[in-house]
């Protein structure tokens, strides 16, 4: 149950020397071009992914198979409502869709719903669907459709995290007719819409979801550009082409690829050399090396699709351990040594983050102030707080050592960012701290989080807007989802934080919302519980003969407009 709770994929990082093809595009702006700048989207796409000089290459082809590699552990489930972690948003974005979407100016625009308005309270909300539109089982798409799926995700027995936790405010949902949906909710909810376009609460037929979980986790039905055809366990999934698929707005482009292949090669070698060699057209989880020798022009290019939500940071847990006093992690922070392991390691390609938010997230606040590493103030504080140098150059207080515990989760840490972990290891070794790194497969990790087994964890989490503050640190985040899984790795308790990220999901003033989520965030930052590292970013290569590729609210690639040279 808690292996398919994850919200987290290892965060790649962005090409700062080969200057970005695509930033993060909306799904629906690049797909049905329903405004002048939605069509220009499209058209400033298809150039990027053409090199941007008119070409043959440039006019739409049919047919061919396109084949992903993706470094990332296999998804235990398709189904994305089950669980929810990125692994699946990856796959799930070619076969679901969602109620609306995120544009590049970060509003809300349609997707399978078309309009929608709130109560003056912000306590009903009612959606209005598109017609016409079925899933590629053919079962249509209404109003009791999207009725069904809001229950399955918020029914314990679905065991999901991320979808669970973004529908938190929802009380009842109700088809008030065949294409209108009315939701009420326990409390206002300002980022409602923005969790409505990710693909963990996406859109499933009702008839597969009146399946077992199992049959449904091999086969997820949803109405987008593909569907899932086989699904051959440590090698591959293949999707085709969805003939009931409906192009939504004012678009009418249907797939053009016959089908996809997803290919899962954790080595990263590997599948770079699959890419080179044209077994494979696309891979995600890219080494700074092989980004900085991707090129606009060459045969290998560059997606740069930064993630919303978290910031890649560590969470320092302080509801357990050694990090439990202040004077503590004030030394961990100040004894850790970070920029230069970003920069020999990364080769310029991650830029140094001093916030809990990415810096794709409007609302990010920064604070640089908080995080220089002075080994001398790590040492102090240490002194002051009782805790004397050893024979072995690990402080002990009252016969305890200092110890801290790092699970690291192979299957989602690069082998640049375990490198940097293991630099950081080395700068606290210094200052007194015993940092026990563990590389753990993806199922063990898990386990260890669940235990409370662990001081100090990286633990990035993509979710669109800065309500992720509230999924992350909200005290009531330490309770468990249905799934097992807890958000709030840094077991934050504060009454004044969650006071102020309740007030901030409530307010729908753009100012209050600012205010109030900057003062969250400066709250978070000074507790001492997280060390921000770079932003949570995916980096995608792929081959010059791949066209047309977009991506979604939560910066996975859609394919759903892409095509291949022959």
């Amino acid at each position: 149950m808690f292996l398919d709770s994850v919200h987290k994929i290892a965060s790649a990082v962005r090409a700062a020397v080969a200057p970005p093809l695509i930033r993060t595009r909306s799904k629906r702006v690049a797909r049905t071009a329903t405004t002048v700048a939605g069509a220009t989207a499209v058209l400033l796409a298809v150039a990027a992914c053409s090199g941007g000089s008119p070409s043959a290459s440039s006019t739409p082809t049919h047919g061919g198979t396109l084949v992903y590699a993706s470094g990332d552990a296999e998804p235990t489930c398709l189904d994305p409502h089950v669980g929810g972690n990125y692994p699946q948003a990856l796959l799930a974005s070619q076969y679901i869709e969602e109620l609306v979407t995120m544009g590049s100016d970060r509003k809300a625009q349609p997707a399978l719903a078309t309009s929608w308005t709130t109560s003056s309270d912000g306590r009903t909300w009612t959606f209005h669907l598109r017609e016409g539109v079925a899933f590629s089982d053919g079962t249509p798409f209404d109003a009791a459709a999207v009725v069904r799926n809001i229950e399955h995700v918020q029914d314990p027995a679905t065991a999901s995290s991320t979808g669970y936790l973004a529908l938190g405010a929802i009380t009842t949902a109700t088809a008030t007719d065949a294409h209108t949906v009315t939701l009420r909710l326990s409390r206002p909810d300002s980022a409602l819409l923005e969790s409505l376009s990710q693909p963990w609460v996406g859109i499933e037929s009702p008839t597969a979801l009146a399946r077992s979980q199992a049959t449904n986790c091999a086969s997820p039905v949803g109405t987008g550009p593909f569907m899932v055809t086989k699904w051959v366990h440590g090698d591959h999934v293949s999707l085709t082409r969805n003939t009931h698929f409906t192009p939504l707005g004012n678009s009418s482009t249907k797939p053009r690829l016959s089908g996809i292949t997803w290919r899962f090669l954790p080595d990263s070698t590997s599948r770079y050399a699959a890419l080179k060699s044209g077994q494979v057209d696309v891979i995600d989880n890219a080494q700074p090396d092989q980004l900085h020798a991707a090129s606009s022009t060459g045969s290998i290019r560059d997606l740069d699709a930064p993630r919303p939500g978290a910031s890649n940071r560590l969470e320092l847990n302080s509801g357990h351990g050694v990090f439990r006093d202040e004077q503590v992690r004030k030394a961990f922070i100040a004894g850790a040594q970070i920029d230069p392991g970003i920069r020999s390691l990364f080769l310029g390609t991650a830029k140094r983050s001093y916030s809990v938010l990415s810096s794709v997230e409007p609302l990010a606040v920064s604070d640089k102030r908080l995080f220089g590493s002075s080994p001398a103030t790590a040492k102090r504080l240490l002194d002051a707080d009782g805790w004397k140098v050893g024979s072995d150059g690990v402080r002990t207080k009252d016969g305890q050592r200092l110890t801290v515990t790092f699970p690291v989760s192979t299957n989602q840490s690069i082998p640049a960012e375990r490198s940097l972990f293991q630099q950081i290891q080395a700068s606290e070794k210094a200052v007194g701290f015993d940092v026990r790194i563990e590389q753990l497969d993806l199922s063990s990790w898990y386990a260890a989080l669940a235990a409370n087994h662990y001081d100090v964890v990286s633990a990035p989490y993509t979710k669109v807007g800065p309500d992720v503050l509230r999924i992350l640190y909200d005290s009531a985040s330490i309770t468990p989802a249905p799934s097992g899984y807890f958000a709030n790795l840094a077991q934050l308790s504060e009454p004044q934080l969650d006071a102020e990220l309740e007030q901030a999901a409530r307010t729908t003033d753009p100012t209050t919302r600012s205010t109030l989520y900057a003062e969250a965030q400066h709250r978070i930052l000074t507790s001492r519980t997280v060390l921000p590292l770079y932003d949570q970013q995916n980096q995608f290569l792929y081959r010059s003969s791949v066209h047309g590729i977009t991506t979604t609210s939560v910066s996975t690639p859609d394919f759903g407009t892409a095509w291949i040279d022959h």
